[in-house]
């Protein structure tokens, strides 16, 4: 207990010694509220990364640090825990426990299994891909949190079920760009053209654009992912049962809410979707798996399988994105734009994919982009580089995060299964960040660059 302590103990300090070093590298740059905030947030990743001390802990510090350092009032602060897409959360959460319950997991997983070959190789690109292709039309979130619960109980083996959990949230992620209504930075790019009068990208274009950089992305999170399995062999389990009366309730509850999800998706100009709120639908989805004559889930006996740990991390995760903004930080982040317009175009355009892809591991990617885009736009007209392309190099990539669980919805929800730790999440999501800043400012500048001219 004594050693377990020690290590503890050793861990804080050297969170809180690189929070002094960080904190003395950005002063000479930034004010001191802004160094402060660099330095909280280089605290805090530090404890999340090296286990410091518990997830929730570490993110519910916000809510003490941020006022104690004049960055974030408490009442700001503990505002955004309570954040929408958190609902969205619950209810999706409420679902995963209601499916796990019922074995409906084992019968899907089983069907998955049927389609594809036997071999982690072929599981990882195929829960990729599905995640990927409903993350096009769906919120990233909605379809990471519907395919996580199948995707660990297609094994038994942990190093399997980790990789598994990482190719849905990495999928989710790779394919969200597919469309022009696949993430929110996307429609903030579409907004912000229509509003400086740009023609704006046809939503056919876009996904003939993007698609080569989807699938290549999809290729190198397989390969990546299925580096050290190649040894294993998943066995497909002994013939299903017919579904029971509690495994179709809850299938009559999930295909419900898919139908629903995709009609109250927008496909402009030709769809304009029902307009309600995601994060209402999972919720009430999730609820309904209580009431009678459903009574799928027990509130008494099912309370304690909700990861509220997950929650908190969100909500620091929106405090992070808030403090970006109320500091200026992101701002002053913003103005070192200008500064690199002396680059050559795909100097110019790998400076920007990297600036946005690691501030995105940090801060909300809506809240960044929504402050680049238009600092991006005024350089651009500044300058007289291709407006639209680097503006959409920047959304990409705002997409673009893996490292770590707070960079976007995806890997939150992979940390919330339990089977995935930040230090195999910043292994293999620092790697994809530097694969996706390279492809997208290759493929921007060989393809995409002639497609916008």
């Amino acid at each position: 207990m004594i050693a377990f302590d020690r290590l503890q103990l050793q861990k804080i300090f050297i969170a809180l010694g690189i929070a002094a070093t960080f904190y003395f590298l950005s002063i000479g740059f930034v004010d001191s509220t802004k160094a402060a905030l660099v330095a909280l947030i280089a605290f805090l990743v530090t404890l999340w990364t090296n286990e410091g001390l518990p997830l929730a802990v570490v993110s519910l510090l916000p809510i003490v640090l941020f006022p104690a350092f004049g960055i974030l009032s408490t009442k700001a602060t503990a505002l955004n825990y309570a954040n929408p897409i958190i609902f969205l959360f619950l209810g999706g959460f409420f679902i995963a426990i209601a499916v796990e319950k019922s074995n409906l997991h084992l019968w899907i997983a089983d069907k998955i299994l049927a389609l594809f070959p036997s071999t982690p190789r072929a599981m990882i690109f195929s829960l990729s891909l599905t995640s990927a292709l409903l993350s096009s039309i769906l919120s990233n979130t909605t379809t990471s949190l519907l395919l996580m619960s199948i995707a660990l109980f297609i094994t038994k083996d942990v190093s399997l079920k980790l990789r598994f959990a990482l190719a849905i949230a990495y999928g989710a992620s790779v394919g969200g760009i597919l469309t022009p209504i696949g993430t929110p930075p996307n429609l903030i790019l579409l907004g912000l053209m229509q509003e400086k009068g740009m023609e704006l990208i046809p939503f056919f274009q876009w996904m003939w654009m993007v698609a080569p950089l989807s699938f290549m992305m999809l290729l190198a999170v397989s390969f990546i992912l299925g580096i050290g399995a190649h040894q294993e062999h998943i066995e497909r389990k002994e013939k299903m049962k017919p579904l029971d009366l509690a495994q179709k309730k809850v299938l009559f509850v999930l295909g419900g809410l898919i139908v629903l999800l995709l009609v109250n998706a927008p496909i402009r100009p030709y769809w304009n979707g029902l307009g309600l709120s995601e994060s209402g639908i999972l919720l009430g989805a999730g609820l309904l798996l209580f009431v009678t004559p459903l009574s799928v889930l027990d509130w008494d006996e099912d309370k304690g399988n909700i990861p509220y740990r997950i929650m908190f991390l969100f909500g620091a995760g929106f405090s992070i994105a808030a403090a970006f903004m109320q500091t200026g930080l992101a701002d002053e982040v913003a103005s070192y734009l200008v500064a690199m317009t002396h680059l050559r175009p795909i100097f110019l355009l790998l400076a920007i994919a990297a600036l946005i892809t690691f501030t995105t591991e940090v801060t909300s990617n809506t809240a960044l982009i929504s402050i680049m885009l238009p600092v991006i736009y005024a350089v651009a007209e500044q300058t007289g580089i291709n407006t639209t392309l680097f503006m959409m190099v920047a959304t990409l990539c705002a997409s673009y995060a893996f490292m770590l669980p707070i960079a976007t919805p995806p890997n939150a929800i992979a940390m919330s299964s339990g089977v995935v730790d930040v230090k195999s999440m910043v292994r293999y999501g620092v790697v994809l960040n530097l694969v996706g800043i390279a492809l997208i400012a290759l493929i921007a500048e060989f393809f995409w660059k002639g497609v916008l001219s």
